[in-house]
């Protein structure tokens, strides 16, 4: 069992009390198979963005040889030409639900393991991790579009698909970061990485026209700022254009427009990009929010219909308990959590316009 003195790093008053977030903890935990894998929840498939992020939880939370194993997971269950698929059914990684390879799904092992190497320091396992990180951002720098941005998938046929997404290309945006740091924790210099960054960031800051448009949903919304390409004074502005339209107050952050359906998982993310352009207030009134969505088991549930005052749909996933987690953590001040999301010592990549 998790114990209390292990997460009092994620003590927030008004979210989360010691107990409270070992029993989150727990969830995850119990949530976890014997042989690494994060599934959303017992008897739902798995997939590696929403693994890892749930693996960044069990590293805040201290549980770094649960984390340590997610990790392992990936490296065993990883394509020849440096992928994953999408989804692969609980307990049989044999099987995958869903063949094609999304490039931010595979990208996000870069954030996880500087996250896990920042909260321990192994050495030994960033040199059995890089491999891995290697050729998945490999992998996704093949489907770099000329303006910058990312193709979003591979179908399972291998044909690649051009079109980007914003909230997609705005994560890999903050893997290739990460990956940067890693290969100079390693001495191991990735010019190509470093130009591929730049023109990714100049995209997602400079030319929405270059994305699908999917202004719809809300991750579109913050996760440029969560991944880091904007902040300052556009990243303000860029909230509170849209505040009003997806903020829900004292529920939490639609996840689509126009449903009346806030989810969990979306709200926390939000409250980690607030944080991250410097506004905890606002970052805390909204996990103070969604604790509505807490269950007697401490997970949480990924969304709440409020027209129809209904949990909607039945499940705890895992990756909502883990992005509450990882936003507390943030907030708490937590070291490898703040480096990570905050971006301060994260390489940016090279001016897109140096190289011409």
């Amino acid at each position: 069992m998790t114990s209390p003195g292990r997460t009092e790093r994620l003590v927030l008053p008004g979210v989360l009390t010691a107990e409270e977030a070992a029993r989150t903890v727990e969830g995850i935990l119990a949530t976890q198979r014997t042989d690494g894998a994060i599934p959303w929840f017992r008897g739902h498939h798995l997939d590696p963005w929403d693994h890892t992020e749930a693996a960044m939880a069990l590293d805040a939370a201290g549980e770094h040889e649960r984390a340590e194993a997610a990790y392992d997971w990936l490296v065993r269950h990883q394509n020849p030409d440096g992928s994953w698929y999408a989804a692969y059914a609980d307990g049989d990684a044999e099987a995958p639900t869903d063949r094609g390879r999304e490039t931010n799904f595979c990208a996000y092992i870069a954030v996880g393991v500087w996250h896990h190497y920042l909260s321990t320091g192994d050495e030994a396992f960033l040199d059995r991790m890089w491999p891995a990180v290697h050729s998945a951002i490999e992998y996704v720098l093949e489907l770099q579009q000329p303006g910058g941005e990312i193709g979003w998938k591979r179908e399972d046929d291998g044909t690649p698909v051009r079109d980007a997404l914003l909230t997609g290309s705005s994560s890999i945006y903050q893997a290739l970061r990460c990956a940067l740091a890693l290969a100079e924790q390693r001495e191991e210099p990735q010019p190509d990485w470093e130009l591929a960054a730049g023109r990714l960031g100049h995209a997602i800051r400079s030319h929405p026209e270059r994305f699908l448009d999917k202004a719809r949903y809300s991750m579109d919304w913050y996760y440029p700022i969560l991944g880091g390409a904007v902040r300052g004074q556009a990243a303000r502005d860029r909230i509170d254009a849209e505040w009003d339209r997806f903020v829900v107050p004292g529920l939490g952050v639609r996840c689509v427009l126009p449903n009346p359906w806030v989810t969990g998982g979306e709200s926390a993310e939000l409250a980690l990009a607030l944080w991250a352009m410097g506004e905890s207030e606002r970052a805390v009134a909204i996990l103070k929010w969604i604790q509505h969505l807490r269950a007697e088991d401490g997970m949480y549930w990924t969304g709440y219909v409020f027209d129809d005052e209904a949990i909607w749909p039945r499940e705890r996933t895992s990756w909502t308990a883990g992005s509450l987690l990882l936003a507390v953590a943030a907030v708490g001040g937590d070291e490898a959590t703040t480096l990570v999301f905050g971006g301060e010592g994260l390489p940016t990549g090279l001016d897109p316009d140096c190289c011409r």
